[in-house]
């Protein structure tokens, strides 16, 4: 905080407008803290009301609109990309993409309160066809309430504006120290999971899996889209749409003496990956990933020319 606070003492509205526009494009940038620590300055008179306000809402506007164009342009080509720079690809998109899809617009004026979902909401508004005249209403509602509460926390104790900084500067290393080493053994830990997982859970190839087909073997397929992907891109006929959630809470319903394929569209199968790694732990030896996802699928029938079928076959219990 005393850092933050020098900076913007020296520079002031070009500081926080940088940091609010570089976190609402995705860069790993505190912006809520440059938001308290310039309404404690508002609180002091070391900065305009006004200006802090209307440069920090300018720069979430913008930034929201670039993903909100991208989202309209590319589609979810963009989607894809923010899930292989999260630390989380097996949730990242899902349950911010189902929160959108349940609540639409309004989603918008509380994205930027929760992790994860202040990133994604724009493009994923661009994707579902929001009218601009709509998402420049509630997405600039929720940006006045997000701006409006961290510069108004940190004017609310600017009075403790010079015992806070000491406190800071006193326990700064320190506290600086342990969050970077916490930061840095979850981001080892979760690389050495993804390793574990690729190397010990093996794939099935589309082309294996229409041998199966072709040979009459029973089969489940399970899609672990999410629902608004699902709308966008049939999945293969017959499939059960569940949630990873839903597939390892339900576990001791999934057949055991069949094939169980599990596929998705995340950058190297994570999701299905994660959840035949998790049905694997409970027991369940012959569940698989499809390799490629639901993209390899279309693609194959494609270049094949033909429509492989798949029959209703076997159910999951509710």
């Amino acid at each position: 905080m005393n850092e933050t606070l020098h900076f913007l003492t020296q520079h002031g509205t070009i500081v926080l407008f940088v940091a609010v526009f570089a976190e609402q494009i995705g860069l790993p940038v505190p912006a809520l803290l440059f938001l308290v620590a310039a309404g404690a300055l508002v609180g002091t008179g070391q900065m305009a009301l006004g200006v802090a306000v209307g440069a920090a809402i300018l720069a979430a506007l913008l930034g929201d609109q670039l993903w909100y164009e991208l989202g309209r342009r590319r589609g979810r080509q963009v989607l894809n990309w923010l899930c292989r720079i999260s630390l989380e690809p097996t949730s990242c998109l899902r349950r911010t993409e189902d929160f959108f899809t349940r609540y639409g617009a309004r989603s918008l004026v509380v994205a930027k309160f929760a992790p994860g979902l202040s990133t994604i909401a724009p493009p994923l508004a661009g994707i579902v066809g929001l009218r601009v005249p709509q998402y420049l209403l509630y997405n600039g509602l929720g940006t006045v309430l997000w701006v409006s509460f961290g510069i108004g926390l940190g004017y609310a104790f600017s009075d403790q504006l010079e015992q806070a900084t000491s406190v800071v500067a006193y326990l700064g290393p320190t506290m600086a120290l342990i969050l970077l080493g916490g930061v840095a053994c979850y981001i080892v830990y979760k690389a050495l999971h993804r390793y574990r997982v690729r190397r010990l859970v093996p794939k099935l190839s589309i082309q294996q899996v229409t041998e199966k087909i072709a040979a009459g073997e029973d089969t489940v397929f399970i899609d672990l889209r999410p629902h608004g992907a699902r709308r966008e891109v049939p999945g293969i006929p017959g499939s059960l749409s569940l949630s990873v959630e839903e597939v390892t809470a339900g576990h001791r319903d999934i057949p055991r003496d069949c094939d169980v394929i599990l596929y998705c569209a995340c950058p190297q199968d994570a999701a299905s990956m994660q959840a035949a790694w998790t049905l694997r732990e409970k027991g369940l030896a012959r569940v698989w990933p499809l390799a490629g996802g639901i993209e390899a699928w279309h693609a194959f029938n494609c270049e094949a020319g033909v429509d492989v079928s798949v029959s209703e076959g076997r159910t999951v219990p509710a």
